[in-house]
Protein backbone atom coordinates (compact mmCIF):
# COMPACT_ATOMS: atom_id res chain seq x y z
CA UNK A 1 0.00 0.00 0.00
CA UNK A 2 2.92 2.10 1.25
CA UNK A 3 4.51 1.16 -2.21
CA UNK A 4 1.56 2.30 -4.35
CA UNK A 5 0.56 5.47 -2.58
CA UNK A 6 4.54 6.58 -3.23
CA UNK A 7 3.76 6.07 -7.33
CA UNK A 8 0.57 7.49 -7.43
CA UNK A 9 1.99 10.61 -5.71
CA UNK A 10 5.23 10.75 -7.89
CA UNK A 11 3.58 10.03 -10.99
CA UNK A 12 1.23 13.14 -10.32
CA UNK A 13 4.65 15.24 -9.61
CA UNK A 14 5.75 13.99 -12.86
CA UNK A 15 2.64 14.51 -14.63
CA UNK A 16 2.84 18.41 -13.39
CA UNK A 17 6.25 18.34 -14.35
CA UNK A 18 5.30 17.29 -18.08
CA UNK A 19 2.75 19.63 -18.23
CA UNK A 20 4.95 22.43 -17.34
CA UNK A 21 8.13 21.79 -19.36
CA UNK A 22 6.52 19.65 -22.30
CA UNK A 23 9.35 16.69 -22.54
CA UNK A 24 8.88 14.74 -25.63
CA UNK A 25 8.27 11.16 -24.48
CA UNK A 26 9.48 9.68 -27.24
CA UNK A 27 12.23 6.69 -27.16
CA UNK A 28 14.82 8.31 -29.27
CA UNK A 29 14.38 11.44 -27.37
CA UNK A 30 16.33 11.42 -23.89
CA UNK A 31 14.18 13.64 -22.46
CA UNK A 32 11.80 10.45 -21.97
CA UNK A 33 14.69 8.87 -19.79
CA UNK A 34 15.10 12.08 -17.70
CA UNK A 35 11.24 11.73 -16.90
CA UNK A 36 11.46 7.95 -15.90
CA UNK A 37 14.48 8.51 -13.40
CA UNK A 38 12.79 11.48 -11.92
CA UNK A 39 9.62 9.32 -11.47
CA UNK A 40 11.56 6.68 -9.75
CA UNK A 41 14.05 9.08 -7.63
CA UNK A 42 10.92 10.86 -6.08
CA UNK A 43 9.06 7.35 -5.83
CA UNK A 44 12.05 5.85 -3.69
CA UNK A 45 12.00 9.29 -1.78
CA UNK A 46 8.63 9.29 -1.22
CA UNK A 47 9.09 5.69 0.51
CA UNK A 48 11.91 6.73 2.77
CA UNK A 49 9.08 9.60 3.95
CA UNK A 50 6.95 6.97 4.61
CA UNK A 51 9.00 4.92 6.59
CA UNK A 52 10.55 7.10 8.98
CA UNK A 53 10.78 4.51 11.59
CA UNK A 54 12.90 2.49 9.51
CA UNK A 55 16.94 3.09 10.20
CA UNK A 56 17.58 1.48 6.32
CA UNK A 57 17.01 1.31 2.62
CA UNK A 58 14.16 -0.80 1.86
CA UNK A 59 14.31 -3.35 -1.16
CA UNK A 60 11.87 -0.91 -2.86
CA UNK A 61 13.83 1.73 -2.24
CA UNK A 62 17.27 0.27 -3.41
CA UNK A 63 15.40 -0.54 -6.39
CA UNK A 64 13.86 2.57 -7.02
CA UNK A 65 17.17 4.56 -6.65
CA UNK A 66 18.98 1.66 -8.94
CA UNK A 67 16.42 2.27 -11.99
CA UNK A 68 16.80 5.61 -11.95
CA UNK A 69 20.55 5.19 -11.51
CA UNK A 70 20.16 2.87 -14.92
CA UNK A 71 18.02 4.86 -16.77
CA UNK A 72 20.34 8.18 -16.17
CA UNK A 73 23.18 5.75 -17.60
CA UNK A 74 21.32 5.20 -20.52
CA UNK A 75 20.55 8.79 -21.07
CA UNK A 76 24.27 9.91 -20.96
CA UNK A 77 25.57 6.90 -22.34
CA UNK A 78 23.36 5.75 -24.97
CA UNK A 79 22.99 8.92 -27.10
CA UNK A 80 26.71 9.10 -27.03
CA UNK A 81 27.29 5.83 -28.78
CA UNK A 82 24.26 6.13 -30.86
CA UNK A 83 24.49 9.38 -32.26
CA UNK A 84 28.06 10.47 -32.27
CA UNK A 85 29.18 11.20 -35.97
CA UNK A 86 32.39 9.74 -35.42
CA UNK A 87 30.76 6.42 -35.92
CA UNK A 88 27.53 8.00 -37.73
CA UNK A 89 28.86 10.41 -40.33
CA UNK A 90 27.40 8.47 -43.37
CA UNK A 91 23.90 8.32 -41.36
CA UNK A 92 24.16 12.20 -40.60
CA UNK A 93 25.24 12.58 -44.68
CA UNK A 94 22.14 10.41 -45.76
CA UNK A 95 19.33 12.34 -43.98
CA UNK A 96 18.95 14.80 -46.63
CA UNK A 97 18.22 12.00 -49.21
CA UNK A 98 19.61 12.04 -52.77
CA UNK A 99 20.87 15.35 -54.07
CA UNK A 100 20.19 15.85 -57.75
CA UNK A 101 22.73 18.02 -59.44
CA UNK A 102 20.68 20.18 -62.17
CA UNK A 103 20.72 22.93 -65.00
CA UNK A 104 19.87 26.55 -63.48
CA UNK A 105 17.92 27.89 -66.40
CA UNK A 106 16.15 24.92 -66.44
CA UNK A 107 14.58 24.61 -63.34
CA UNK A 108 14.69 28.25 -62.20
CA UNK A 109 12.49 30.34 -64.53
CA UNK A 110 12.76 34.09 -65.41
CA UNK A 111 10.69 35.84 -63.06
CA UNK A 112 9.01 39.11 -63.82
CA UNK A 113 10.48 42.04 -62.65
CA UNK A 114 7.24 42.77 -60.70
CA UNK A 115 7.84 39.47 -58.66
CA UNK A 116 10.97 40.31 -57.40
CA UNK A 117 11.39 41.06 -53.53
CA UNK A 118 12.57 44.26 -52.09
CA UNK A 119 10.80 44.39 -48.74
CA UNK A 120 13.26 41.71 -46.05
CA UNK A 121 11.74 41.00 -42.97
CA UNK A 122 12.77 43.91 -40.60
CA UNK A 123 11.27 46.37 -43.18
CA UNK A 124 7.92 44.32 -42.70
CA UNK A 125 8.12 44.86 -39.29
CA UNK A 126 8.76 48.54 -39.38
CA UNK A 127 5.65 48.92 -41.87
CA UNK A 128 3.75 46.88 -39.77
CA UNK A 129 4.17 48.41 -36.62
CA UNK A 130 3.60 51.47 -38.14
CA UNK A 131 0.06 50.06 -39.35
CA UNK A 132 -0.58 48.62 -35.90
CA UNK A 133 0.43 52.29 -34.27
CA UNK A 134 -2.90 53.41 -36.46
CA UNK A 135 -5.46 51.81 -34.42
CA UNK A 136 -4.55 52.78 -30.90
CA UNK A 137 -6.93 50.49 -29.23
CA UNK A 138 -5.59 47.08 -30.80
CA UNK A 139 -1.79 48.76 -30.16
CA UNK A 140 -1.64 49.09 -26.98
CA UNK A 141 -2.82 45.37 -26.02
CA UNK A 142 -0.85 43.41 -28.56
CA UNK A 143 1.89 43.36 -30.68
CA UNK A 144 3.40 41.56 -33.97
CA UNK A 145 4.20 38.29 -33.54
CA UNK A 146 7.12 36.66 -35.98
CA UNK A 147 6.97 37.52 -40.02
CA UNK A 148 6.92 34.82 -41.85
CA UNK A 149 7.23 35.03 -45.75
CA UNK A 150 4.24 33.50 -47.66
CA UNK A 151 2.44 33.15 -50.77
CA UNK A 152 -1.19 34.42 -50.66
CA UNK A 153 -3.30 34.00 -53.81
CA UNK A 154 -0.76 34.91 -56.61
CA UNK A 155 1.36 37.07 -54.35
CA UNK A 156 4.02 37.32 -52.15
CA UNK A 157 3.82 38.82 -48.37
CA UNK A 158 5.28 38.36 -45.12
CA UNK A 159 2.44 37.92 -42.44
CA UNK A 160 2.36 37.80 -38.86
CA UNK A 161 0.00 37.60 -36.24
CA UNK A 162 -0.99 40.30 -33.44
CA UNK A 163 0.08 38.37 -29.96
CA UNK A 164 -0.40 39.68 -26.49
CA UNK A 165 2.09 42.08 -24.93
CA UNK A 166 2.37 40.15 -21.38
CA UNK A 167 0.73 38.28 -18.99
CA UNK A 168 -1.23 41.07 -17.44
CA UNK A 169 -2.38 41.49 -21.18
CA UNK A 170 -3.18 38.03 -21.88
CA UNK A 171 -5.41 37.63 -18.41
CA UNK A 172 -7.31 41.15 -19.70
CA UNK A 173 -7.98 39.89 -23.50
CA UNK A 174 -8.19 35.76 -23.06
CA UNK A 175 -10.63 35.75 -26.16
CA UNK A 176 -7.58 36.20 -28.52
CA UNK A 177 -5.86 38.94 -30.46
CA UNK A 178 -7.48 40.84 -33.45
CA UNK A 179 -6.10 39.47 -36.24
CA UNK A 180 -3.16 39.64 -38.27
CA UNK A 181 -0.80 41.62 -41.09
CA UNK A 182 -0.16 41.45 -44.49
CA UNK A 183 3.13 43.14 -46.08
CA UNK A 184 3.27 42.74 -49.29
CA UNK A 185 7.08 41.42 -50.31
CA UNK A 186 7.23 43.18 -53.23
CA UNK A 187 5.27 46.77 -52.87
CA UNK A 188 6.33 48.61 -49.60
CA UNK A 189 2.67 50.47 -49.61
CA UNK A 190 0.80 47.78 -49.80
CA UNK A 191 0.23 46.70 -45.93
CA UNK A 192 -2.96 45.12 -44.11
CA UNK A 193 -4.22 44.77 -41.42
CA UNK A 194 -6.45 41.88 -41.22
CA UNK A 195 -9.05 41.23 -39.04
CA UNK A 196 -12.22 39.61 -41.29
CA UNK A 197 -11.81 36.79 -43.09
CA UNK A 198 -15.51 34.85 -44.95
CA UNK A 199 -17.45 37.61 -43.06
CA UNK A 200 -15.81 35.72 -39.79
CA UNK A 201 -13.71 37.68 -36.95
CA UNK A 202 -10.36 36.62 -37.07
CA UNK A 203 -9.04 35.79 -33.43
CA UNK A 204 -5.76 34.44 -32.46
CA UNK A 205 -6.74 32.56 -29.11
CA UNK A 206 -3.94 29.67 -29.58
CA UNK A 207 -0.59 31.25 -30.01
CA UNK A 208 3.62 31.07 -28.56
CA UNK A 209 2.67 34.09 -26.48
CA UNK A 210 0.05 32.66 -24.13
CA UNK A 211 -0.08 31.14 -21.36
CA UNK A 212 -1.40 27.60 -19.81
CA UNK A 213 -4.15 25.91 -21.93
CA UNK A 214 -3.58 28.69 -24.54
CA UNK A 215 0.20 28.13 -25.09
CA UNK A 216 -0.06 26.79 -28.81
CA UNK A 217 2.65 24.04 -27.58
CA UNK A 218 1.28 22.78 -24.42
CA UNK A 219 -1.76 22.71 -26.67
CA UNK A 220 -0.63 20.69 -29.23
CA UNK A 221 1.16 18.73 -26.72
CA UNK A 222 -1.83 17.94 -24.39
CA UNK A 223 -3.89 17.34 -27.64
CA UNK A 224 -1.73 14.36 -29.09
CA UNK A 225 2.04 15.73 -29.67
CA UNK A 226 3.78 14.57 -26.11
CA UNK A 227 5.15 12.10 -28.13
CA UNK A 228 6.34 14.04 -31.30
CA UNK A 229 9.21 16.80 -31.15
CA UNK A 230 8.08 19.79 -32.36
CA UNK A 231 9.30 22.93 -34.07
CA UNK A 232 8.88 26.03 -36.30
CA UNK A 233 5.51 27.17 -35.36
CA UNK A 234 4.38 29.44 -38.32
CA UNK A 235 1.22 31.36 -38.80
CA UNK A 236 -0.07 30.61 -42.62
CA UNK A 237 -3.29 31.84 -44.35
CA UNK A 238 -5.52 29.17 -46.22
CA UNK A 239 -7.01 30.02 -49.71
CA UNK A 240 -9.87 32.09 -47.32
CA UNK A 241 -7.57 34.40 -45.62
CA UNK A 242 -8.31 32.22 -42.31
CA UNK A 243 -5.40 31.88 -40.21
CA UNK A 244 -3.66 28.36 -39.12
CA UNK A 245 -0.33 27.66 -36.69
CA UNK A 246 1.76 25.31 -39.05
CA UNK A 247 3.98 22.97 -36.62
CA UNK A 248 6.37 20.83 -37.88
CA UNK A 249 6.42 17.39 -36.17
CA UNK A 250 10.05 15.56 -36.25
CA UNK A 251 11.82 12.51 -35.04
CA UNK A 252 15.99 11.64 -34.45
CA UNK A 253 16.77 9.24 -37.86
CA UNK A 254 20.74 8.85 -36.02
CA UNK A 255 20.10 7.36 -32.54
CA UNK A 256 18.95 10.69 -30.23
CA UNK A 257 20.11 13.24 -32.94
CA UNK A 258 20.00 13.82 -36.98
CA UNK A 259 16.45 15.86 -36.81
CA UNK A 260 13.70 14.63 -39.53
CA UNK A 261 10.41 16.10 -40.05
CA UNK A 262 7.59 13.26 -40.74
CA UNK A 263 4.88 15.45 -40.56
CA UNK A 264 2.43 18.29 -39.52
CA UNK A 265 0.15 19.68 -36.64
CA UNK A 266 -2.73 22.17 -38.45
CA UNK A 267 -3.92 24.17 -35.43
CA UNK A 268 -7.08 26.73 -36.09
CA UNK A 269 -5.74 29.47 -34.72
CA UNK A 270 -9.38 30.45 -33.22
CA UNK A 271 -10.89 27.22 -32.05
CA UNK A 272 -8.37 25.63 -31.41
CA UNK A 273 -8.76 22.78 -33.20
CA UNK A 274 -6.13 20.33 -34.00
CA UNK A 275 -5.15 17.70 -36.71
CA UNK A 276 -2.05 16.19 -37.69
CA UNK A 277 -1.15 15.04 -41.08
CA UNK A 278 2.10 13.48 -42.97
CA UNK A 279 3.95 15.51 -45.62
CA UNK A 280 2.27 14.02 -48.28
CA UNK A 281 -1.12 14.61 -46.94
CA UNK A 282 -0.53 18.59 -45.25
CA UNK A 283 -3.02 20.71 -47.19
CA UNK A 284 -1.49 22.24 -50.53
CA UNK A 285 -1.86 25.95 -49.40
CA UNK A 286 0.94 24.82 -46.53
CA UNK A 287 3.91 26.60 -48.03
CA UNK A 288 6.88 25.42 -45.18
CA UNK A 289 7.15 21.87 -43.41
CA UNK A 290 10.69 21.59 -43.19
CA UNK A 291 11.96 24.12 -40.49
CA UNK A 292 14.93 25.99 -41.76
CA UNK A 293 18.03 25.24 -39.53
CA UNK A 294 16.88 21.52 -39.96
CA UNK A 295 17.40 21.90 -43.56
CA UNK A 296 20.86 24.13 -43.24
CA UNK A 297 22.02 21.34 -40.97
CA UNK A 298 21.30 18.50 -43.46
CA UNK A 299 22.64 20.52 -45.98
CA UNK A 300 26.13 21.02 -44.04
CA UNK A 301 26.09 17.36 -42.80
CA UNK A 302 26.17 15.76 -46.74
CA UNK A 303 28.52 18.49 -47.57
CA UNK A 304 30.59 17.72 -44.72
CA UNK A 305 30.89 14.04 -44.14
CA UNK A 306 31.17 13.44 -48.08
CA UNK A 307 34.22 11.28 -47.50
CA UNK A 308 34.20 10.25 -44.30
CA UNK A 309 34.31 11.78 -40.15
CA UNK A 310 38.29 11.46 -40.26
CA UNK A 311 38.70 13.81 -43.71
CA UNK A 312 35.51 16.52 -42.32
CA UNK A 313 38.38 17.29 -39.19
CA UNK A 314 42.26 16.65 -41.13
CA UNK A 315 42.56 16.94 -44.98
CA UNK A 316 38.92 18.40 -45.40
CA UNK A 317 39.17 16.67 -49.19
CA UNK A 318 35.81 17.94 -51.10
CA UNK A 319 33.84 19.55 -47.92
CA UNK A 320 31.18 21.60 -48.66
CA UNK A 321 29.21 23.49 -46.70
CA UNK A 322 25.91 25.89 -46.42
CA UNK A 323 27.08 30.04 -47.11
CA UNK A 324 25.48 31.94 -44.60
CA UNK A 325 22.26 32.71 -44.22
CA UNK A 326 19.36 31.62 -46.27
CA UNK A 327 15.88 32.35 -48.16
CA UNK A 328 12.52 31.22 -49.03
CA UNK A 329 12.35 31.53 -52.74
CA UNK A 330 9.44 30.55 -55.37
CA UNK A 331 9.22 29.29 -58.48
CA UNK A 332 7.03 29.40 -61.54
CA UNK A 333 5.02 26.16 -59.91
CA UNK A 334 3.93 27.85 -56.76
CA UNK A 335 6.05 25.90 -54.95
CA UNK A 336 8.65 27.27 -52.26
CA UNK A 337 12.40 26.43 -51.81
CA UNK A 338 15.03 27.18 -49.60
CA UNK A 339 18.16 28.49 -51.45
CA UNK A 340 21.63 29.00 -49.82
CA UNK A 341 25.00 28.91 -51.77
CA UNK A 342 27.11 26.06 -51.47
CA UNK A 343 31.07 27.24 -50.92
CA UNK A 344 34.02 24.62 -50.21
CA UNK A 345 36.04 24.23 -46.75
CA UNK A 346 37.69 27.51 -46.73
CA UNK A 347 36.02 29.77 -49.26
CA UNK A 348 35.49 33.03 -48.61
CA UNK A 349 33.77 35.12 -50.85
CA UNK A 350 32.96 32.45 -53.80
CA UNK A 351 30.87 29.61 -54.27
CA UNK A 352 31.00 26.71 -56.33
CA UNK A 353 27.19 26.98 -56.64
CA UNK A 354 23.74 27.18 -54.92
CA UNK A 355 21.28 24.39 -53.69
CA UNK A 356 17.33 24.63 -53.75
CA UNK A 357 15.45 21.95 -50.90
CA UNK A 358 11.60 22.09 -51.24
CA UNK A 359 10.52 23.64 -48.23
CA UNK A 360 7.75 20.66 -48.11
CA UNK A 361 9.40 17.25 -49.79
CA UNK A 362 12.78 18.07 -48.61
CA UNK A 363 13.94 17.09 -52.63
CA UNK A 364 16.51 18.76 -52.98
CA UNK A 365 18.82 19.95 -55.99
CA UNK A 366 22.48 21.30 -56.71
CA UNK A 367 23.63 23.57 -59.20
CA UNK A 368 26.56 24.08 -60.26
CA UNK A 369 26.80 28.08 -60.72
CA UNK A 370 30.44 29.35 -59.38
CA UNK A 371 30.08 33.07 -58.56
CA UNK A 372 29.95 35.53 -55.35
CA UNK A 373 28.63 34.75 -52.09
CA UNK A 374 25.36 36.60 -50.95
CA UNK A 375 27.50 38.36 -48.52
CA UNK A 376 30.35 39.45 -51.37
CA UNK A 377 27.21 40.38 -53.55
CA UNK A 378 26.07 42.87 -50.55
CA UNK A 379 29.77 44.57 -50.38
CA UNK A 380 29.17 44.95 -54.27
CA UNK A 381 25.79 46.44 -53.50
CA UNK A 382 26.78 48.89 -50.99
CA UNK A 383 30.49 49.53 -52.73
CA UNK A 384 27.99 50.83 -56.10
CA UNK A 385 26.88 53.60 -53.72
CA UNK A 386 29.01 53.77 -51.30
CA UNK A 387 28.98 57.83 -50.64
CA UNK A 388 25.06 57.38 -49.82
CA UNK A 389 25.96 54.54 -46.83
CA UNK A 390 23.29 52.39 -47.76
CA UNK A 391 22.94 49.03 -45.95
CA UNK A 392 21.83 46.38 -48.36
CA UNK A 393 19.61 43.50 -47.50
CA UNK A 394 20.38 39.90 -47.22
CA UNK A 395 19.94 39.60 -51.47
CA UNK A 396 17.70 36.91 -53.48
CA UNK A 397 18.61 35.02 -55.61
CA UNK A 398 16.51 35.47 -59.59
CA UNK A 399 16.67 33.85 -62.84
CA UNK A 400 17.12 37.18 -64.69
CA UNK A 401 17.93 37.28 -68.53
CA UNK A 402 19.28 33.57 -68.09
CA UNK A 403 22.01 34.66 -65.54
CA UNK A 404 21.71 33.75 -61.88
CA UNK A 405 21.24 37.05 -60.16
CA UNK A 406 20.95 38.52 -56.67
CA UNK A 407 18.49 40.69 -56.06
CA UNK A 408 18.90 43.51 -52.99
CA UNK A 409 17.38 46.80 -51.39
CA UNK A 410 19.71 49.62 -50.00
CA UNK A 411 18.36 51.11 -47.15
CA UNK A 412 18.97 54.64 -45.19
CA UNK A 413 19.08 54.54 -41.73
CA UNK A 414 15.49 55.19 -41.34
CA UNK A 415 15.35 51.22 -42.49
CA UNK A 416 13.63 53.21 -46.03
CA UNK A 417 14.38 51.47 -48.97
CA UNK A 418 16.33 53.95 -51.39
CA UNK A 419 17.39 51.86 -53.81
CA UNK A 420 17.19 48.09 -55.58
CA UNK A 421 20.34 46.91 -56.75
CA UNK A 422 20.83 43.64 -59.09
CA UNK A 423 24.58 41.84 -58.77
CA UNK A 424 25.57 39.18 -60.86
CA UNK A 425 26.07 35.70 -59.65
CA UNK A 426 29.43 34.68 -61.99
CA UNK A 427 30.61 38.53 -61.33
CA UNK A 428 30.12 40.40 -58.62
CA UNK A 429 31.06 43.53 -60.39
CA UNK A 430 28.63 43.74 -62.94
CA UNK A 431 25.74 45.96 -60.88
CA UNK A 432 22.77 47.16 -62.35
CA UNK A 433 21.30 50.05 -59.84
CA UNK A 434 17.83 51.97 -59.72
CA UNK A 435 15.24 53.96 -57.60
CA UNK A 436 12.96 50.98 -58.68
CA UNK A 437 13.09 47.89 -60.06
CA UNK A 438 12.31 48.59 -63.24
CA UNK A 439 15.09 51.02 -63.91
CA UNK A 440 17.46 48.35 -62.07
CA UNK A 441 16.61 45.92 -64.41
CA UNK A 442 17.44 48.46 -67.15
CA UNK A 443 20.62 48.90 -66.03
CA UNK A 444 21.81 45.82 -65.30
CA UNK A 445 20.58 44.46 -68.63
CA UNK A 446 22.86 47.71 -70.53
CA UNK A 447 25.59 46.18 -68.17
CA UNK A 448 25.59 42.22 -68.93
CA UNK A 449 25.75 43.26 -72.21
CA UNK A 450 28.98 45.59 -71.83
CA UNK A 451 30.48 43.11 -70.00
CA UNK A 452 30.03 40.46 -73.16
CA UNK A 453 26.98 38.14 -71.55
CA UNK A 454 25.22 36.03 -73.69
CA UNK A 455 21.25 36.74 -72.47
CA UNK A 456 18.46 34.85 -72.66
CA UNK A 457 15.66 37.30 -74.08
CA UNK A 458 12.19 35.97 -75.26
CA UNK A 459 10.35 37.87 -78.09
CA UNK A 460 7.80 39.21 -75.89
CA UNK A 461 10.83 40.63 -73.59
CA UNK A 462 10.27 44.41 -73.90
CA UNK A 463 11.71 46.10 -70.77
CA UNK A 464 10.40 50.04 -71.59
CA UNK A 465 7.35 50.70 -73.33
CA UNK A 466 6.44 54.14 -75.29
CA UNK A 467 3.06 55.96 -75.71
CA UNK A 468 1.52 58.46 -76.98
CA UNK A 469 -1.46 60.90 -76.51
CA UNK A 470 -2.94 63.23 -75.22
CA UNK A 471 -3.45 64.24 -71.51
CA UNK A 472 -7.24 63.83 -70.42
CA UNK A 473 -6.77 64.35 -67.02
CA UNK A 474 -3.52 65.62 -64.51
CA UNK A 475 -3.12 66.21 -60.91
CA UNK A 476 -1.02 66.74 -58.42
CA UNK A 477 -0.81 65.13 -54.76
CA UNK A 478 1.60 65.34 -51.95
CA UNK A 479 3.07 62.13 -50.42
CA UNK A 480 6.20 62.46 -48.03
CA UNK A 481 7.25 66.28 -48.75
CA UNK A 482 7.25 65.48 -52.68
CA UNK A 483 4.51 66.23 -55.39
CA UNK A 484 3.27 63.60 -57.25
CA UNK A 485 1.70 63.66 -60.36
CA UNK A 486 -0.95 61.53 -62.04
CA UNK A 487 -2.02 61.52 -65.23
CA UNK A 488 -4.23 59.59 -67.73
CA UNK A 489 -4.44 59.12 -71.67
CA UNK A 490 -6.82 59.23 -74.37
CA UNK A 491 -4.79 56.29 -75.95
CA UNK A 492 -4.79 54.07 -72.60
CA UNK A 493 -7.67 53.13 -70.91
CA UNK A 494 -7.51 51.82 -67.63
CA UNK A 495 -4.30 52.48 -66.28
CA UNK A 496 -2.99 55.58 -64.66
CA UNK A 497 0.65 56.83 -65.04
CA UNK A 498 2.38 59.05 -62.08
CA UNK A 499 6.08 60.30 -61.56
CA UNK A 500 7.88 63.22 -59.71
CA UNK A 501 9.27 66.75 -61.88
CA UNK A 502 12.72 64.82 -61.68
CA UNK A 503 11.54 63.01 -64.27
CA UNK A 504 10.74 66.45 -66.86
CA UNK A 505 10.60 69.96 -65.69
CA UNK A 506 7.75 69.74 -67.98
CA UNK A 507 5.51 67.55 -66.13
CA UNK A 508 4.53 70.77 -63.47
CA UNK A 509 3.34 72.93 -66.83
CA UNK A 510 1.46 70.33 -68.41
CA UNK A 511 -1.77 70.63 -68.51
CA UNK A 512 -5.39 68.60 -70.14
CA UNK A 513 -5.06 68.92 -74.03
CA UNK A 514 -1.47 68.24 -74.28
CA UNK A 515 0.27 66.06 -76.71
CA UNK A 516 2.79 64.14 -74.82
CA UNK A 517 5.10 60.99 -74.98
CA UNK A 518 6.15 59.03 -71.71
CA UNK A 519 7.95 55.37 -71.71
CA UNK A 520 7.39 53.10 -68.36
CA UNK A 521 8.25 49.82 -67.79
CA UNK A 522 6.28 46.83 -69.83
CA UNK A 523 5.44 44.77 -66.96
CA UNK A 524 3.55 47.71 -64.74
CA UNK A 525 0.07 47.24 -64.27
CA UNK A 526 -2.99 49.83 -63.36
CA UNK A 527 -1.12 52.99 -61.71
CA UNK A 528 2.29 52.86 -63.55
CA UNK A 529 5.22 54.85 -62.66
CA UNK A 530 6.67 56.81 -65.52
CA UNK A 531 10.35 56.55 -66.92
CA UNK A 532 10.86 59.31 -69.62
CA UNK A 533 8.05 62.25 -70.11
CA UNK A 534 7.75 64.36 -73.26
CA UNK A 535 5.52 67.02 -73.60
CA UNK A 536 5.13 68.36 -77.50
CA UNK A 537 3.59 71.02 -76.34
CA UNK A 538 6.31 72.65 -74.57
CA UNK A 539 9.42 73.84 -74.96
CA UNK A 540 10.06 73.32 -78.79
CA UNK A 541 12.97 75.50 -80.76
CA UNK A 542 11.49 76.93 -84.14
CA UNK A 543 13.44 74.39 -86.65
CA UNK A 544 15.98 75.95 -88.59
CA UNK A 545 15.93 75.91 -92.15
CA UNK A 546 18.50 73.49 -93.66
CA UNK A 547 21.28 74.57 -95.64
CA UNK A 548 20.21 74.20 -99.29
CA UNK A 549 21.73 71.52 -101.15
CA UNK A 550 24.05 72.54 -104.57
CA UNK A 551 21.01 71.10 -106.34
CA UNK A 552 18.70 71.91 -105.03
CA UNK A 553 20.05 75.70 -105.33
CA UNK A 554 20.31 75.59 -109.48
CA UNK A 555 16.58 74.57 -108.85
CA UNK A 556 15.96 77.61 -106.79
CA UNK A 557 17.52 80.05 -109.36
CA UNK A 558 15.83 78.68 -112.32
CA UNK A 559 12.37 79.29 -110.18
CA UNK A 560 14.13 82.72 -109.91
CA UNK A 561 14.59 83.34 -113.69
CA UNK A 562 11.25 82.21 -114.73
CA UNK A 563 9.75 84.04 -111.77
CA UNK A 564 11.96 87.06 -113.66
CA UNK A 565 10.61 86.28 -116.90
CA UNK A 566 7.16 85.75 -116.24
CA UNK A 567 6.92 89.21 -114.48
CA UNK A 568 9.01 91.07 -118.04
CA UNK A 569 6.09 89.16 -119.76
CA UNK A 570 3.42 90.52 -118.05
CA UNK A 571 4.87 93.95 -117.39
CA UNK A 572 5.70 93.92 -121.53
CA UNK A 573 1.89 92.88 -121.94
CA UNK A 574 0.29 95.37 -119.73
CA UNK A 575 2.72 98.67 -121.39
CA UNK A 576 1.59 97.02 -124.94
CA UNK A 577 -2.16 97.17 -123.65
CA UNK A 578 -1.59 100.70 -122.40
CA UNK A 579 -0.36 101.59 -125.89
CA UNK A 580 -3.22 100.11 -127.69
CA UNK A 581 -6.05 102.13 -125.06
CA UNK A 582 -4.21 105.61 -126.32
CA UNK A 583 -4.49 104.99 -129.76
CA UNK A 584 -7.95 104.32 -129.63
Amino acid sequence: MKNFKSYAISFIITAVYAFVKLPVLRVDFTSLYYVLAMFFVIAGILNMVFDREEQRFTITNKTNFKIAIGILAIAVVLPTLASTPIIRAKAYRNLLGTVKESEFTKDVSPVNVNEIRIVDEDMAMKLGDKKLGEVPAIGSVSKLGEFHIQKVGEKLYWVAPLVHRDFIKWVTNMSGTNGYVMVSANDPQDVKLVQKANGEDVKIVYQPDAYILQDLHRHVYINGGMGRGMADYTLEIDDNGKPFWVVSLYEHKVGFGGANVNGTAIVDAKTGETKFYSIKDTPEWVDRIQPEDFVIDQINSWGVYVNGFINSVISEKGVLKATEGTSLVYGDDDRSYWYTGITSAGGDESTIGFMLVDSRTKEAKLYKQPGATEMAAMKSAEGSVQEKNYEATFPVMYNILGQPTYVSSLKDKAGLVKRVVFVSVEDYNIVGVGRDKAEAMKNYKDALESGGSSLEIDESDEFDKELEGTVKRIAADTKNGNTVYYLTLDTDEGNIFYATSKISKELPLTKEGDKIKITFSKDEKDVIEIDEFDNYNIGKPVEQKEEAKPEDKKSEDKKQEENKSEKKETKDKKTTDKVETKEQ
